[in-house]
């Protein structure tokens, strides 16, 4: 039970710091995909620091570390990026933003959460449909990119 409730904390958290925000989901996306690479690439050498730190090297540290790293580039972005006008703005790129962030998340976290039931199941959909929520986010996120220039040009058009 402690397991899905971590779960459920953790969305939460993605989904309310995405929507009080306001950034759209387009470059917070690709920011995602950016930090999934690193933490492919920086995975080893940032258990070493944690380890040269006194933090307890165990699969709970990795995939803290795993998760951190992952999520850093779109964190660091949700302070820069461009805004959304509008509530339904701001609530669907928080959705799109929850559900790539979670998929990224999905693959490390199903190493140390154990979710038994409807709840294990569930999860075990989502870790099965991981690559095509990736995929298919990360295509709605360049879109979202080409859509907010267009916007952003054509505003400033009709300024002059």
């Amino acid at each position: 039970m402690s397991d899905l409730v971590i779960c459920i904390v953790v969305v939460l958290a993605i989904f309310s710091l995405a929507y009080m925000t306001k950034r759209r989901f387009g470059l917070l996306g690709l920011a995602l995909a950016a930090g999934s690479i690193m933490s492919n690439v920086w995975a080893y050498e940032a258990g070493l620091i944690a380890g040269a730190l006194g933090f307890p090297l165990n699969l709970l540290t990795s995939t803290i570390i795993l998760a951190v790293i992952t999520l850093l580039p779109a964190g660091l972005l949700l302070s820069r990026a461009k805004t959304y006008k509008t509530n339904l703005g701001r609530l669907a790129g928080a959705a799109l933003f929850t559900i790539v962030a979670v998929a990224f998340l999905i693959e490390p976290f199903s190493r140390i959460f154990i979710l038994q039931g409807s709840a294990g199941q569930f999860y075990q959909q989502l870790l099965g449909y991981k690559d095509l929520i990736i995929g298919v986010g990360l295509i709605v996120a360049i879109l979202d990119l080409f859509f907010a220039k267009t916007t952003e040009s054509s505003e400033k058009k009709h300024e002059h």
